[in-house]
């Protein structure tokens, strides 16, 4: 398959100022989305979509190839997908067809090449898929006791059979953040994920997503604990 792979990466960052650039495992962030991307065999293009031009810096100096996004796909409330689009048709536009594309989003640092690869050959031994997204389980003591707030006030359960034992509930998977995506170019216009979508499975700590400083101390001392080998 030609794959091209996207990382998207705005330089606006409520939670965490200049989070793609923020230190982890003594390097940026987004540098171990690039590093897993580049490190699989399977893909043709790595490509930073970017409004930063300091971003855009590190991601040519880690070994990527950067794209700039127009402003009007630059904005806050903006979604990931016509990002995406963006890269599509630019790399199109330059004579690379891709059968599909992978969104790597760089807060998933604990995502290596070797979920990548797997994901990959999940997907490309599947003709009927359209699209592929990483999933972690449910723990089964969550999957009937979800609650969701109604009316701002009182919680109420979602969908919860409490009578059920252990063994007979239902398993469950959760995305987990936005790790790997993988789209099937024909279907690109419409979504980064929907249709015949398959699940690839990553264990807990790998699917770590960083959205506050506190993911960012949790997946710290999994880098650390990793190097000492206890993880």
């Amino acid at each position: 398959m030609n794959l091209l792979a996207v990382i998207p990466a705005r330089g606006g960052s409520k939670g965490i100022p200049r989070k793609n650039l923020i230190s982890l495992g003594g390097k940026p962030l987004i540098y171990w989305t690039i590093k897993a991307a580049l490190d699989s065999e399977k893909i043709q293009h790595v490509v930073v979509s970017t409004d930063s031009l300091e971003i855009a810096g590190a991601a040519l100096s880690m070994g990527a190839e950067v794209l700039m996004r127009p402003e009007e796909i630059s904005q806050d409330h903006t979604p990931t997908l016509p990002a995406i689009q963006h890269v599509h048709a630019s790399y199109q536009d330059k004579g690379f067809n891709a059968d599909a594309i992978l969104t790597l989003q760089p807060t998933s640092p604990l995502r290596n090449e070797r979920h990548i690869q797997e994901a990959i050959e999940l997907f490309s031994n599947d003709n009927e898929a359209d699209s592929l997204v990483s999933v972690l389980r449910v723990p089964h003591h969550m999957t009937s006791t979800s609650l969701m707030l109604k009316s701002d006030r009182w919680f109420v359960p979602v969908e919860a059979n409490a009578s059920l034992r252990r063994q007979e509930k239902p398993i469950q998977w959760c995305r987990n953040g936005a790790a790997i995506y993988i789209t099937r170019a024909s279907k690109i216009s419409d979504y980064i994920w929907g249709g015949k979508t398959l699940g690839y499975t990553m264990d807990k700590l790998s699917s770590i997503d960083i959205d506050d400083l506190e993911d960012l101390e949790l997946a710290e001392a999994v880098f650390i604990a990793r190097q000492k080998s206890l993880l």
